[in-house]
């Protein structure tokens, strides 16, 4: 069994709409509301911790209502980076009583087509490893570059992966290592799983999806809404 910490704080920035992504209706229903249900029919989760701003409670909380996603157990807060958002969503965990060794998955709002299996794996892989991330095969050929005009080097795709979430933690040690961090060292974190990997926590890989895409331009959101309408 395992908490579920949904990141849904961001603004829209990059999306360019005044409502940020993750609340916006397809086929009725949030984009946040997909991966909401997913986690609320999980037999292995026990619980969901939100975090969003405060200016989106009163938006999800009659979604939560109507659609009686019995496993919420409260808001986090927003902080100024994904980062901070995370350990505000660990801190609201822990204020609960949740034990140091329990199971914590932390998922993106805007990545609505997560599955139980997704959820499954990233919570067994936890019982060998510190951390677990899904991850899918880089296809592309991938060139580093020193600055950006000339190759400076070829990489070997085969050993290339994306990352993806769901990313698993247990909640004492994930927690220890970012209390460790100054301000702007938690704001400078681009991944979940690489502050993980930077303390030293070992991190279980598991086979990603395709599917299991971000919605982080208009492209995203349009590709989603078609898949949505086409098995409506």
């Amino acid at each position: 069994m395992a908490t579920a910490i949904v990141l849904s704080g961001g603004t829209g920035t990059r999306f360019g709409s005044e409502t940020p992504k993750q609340y916006l209706c397809v086929q009725g229903k949030p984009i946040i509301g997909y991966c909401l249900d997913t986690f609320q029919h999980s037999e292995l989760i026990q619980s969901i911790v939100i975090v969003a701003n405060s200016r989106w409670h009163d938006f999800l909380k009659e979604y939560i209502e109507d659609n009686k996603l019995t496993k919420f157990v409260c808001f986090a807060e927003a902080g100024r980076s994904r980062q901070r958002s995370i350990v505000n969503g660990l801190n609201q965990v822990k204020n609960h009583g949740v034990s140091d060794d329990e199971k914590i998955i932390i998922h993106d709002a805007a990545r609505p087509f997560v599955t139980e299996d997704l959820i499954a794996s990233c919570i067994q892989i936890l019982d060998e490893y510190d951390c677990s991330m899904p991850v899918v095969s880089v296809k592309d050929t991938v060139y580093y570059s020193e600055d950006g005009e000339k190759i400076s080097s070829l990489l070997n795709r085969d050993k290339l992966f994306a990352g993806q979430a769901p990313e698993g933690c247990h909640l004492g040690t994930y927690l220890a290592i970012n209390t460790e961090l100054t301000d702007d060292e938690l704001d400078a974190v681009r991944g979940t799983s690489a502050i993980a990997f930077e303390k030293g926590l070992s991190i279980g890989l598991f086979p990603g999806s395709e599917r299991n895409y971000k919605i982080t331009t208009i492209e995203d959101y349009e590709k989603f809404r078609l898949e949505v309408e086409r098995k409506a």
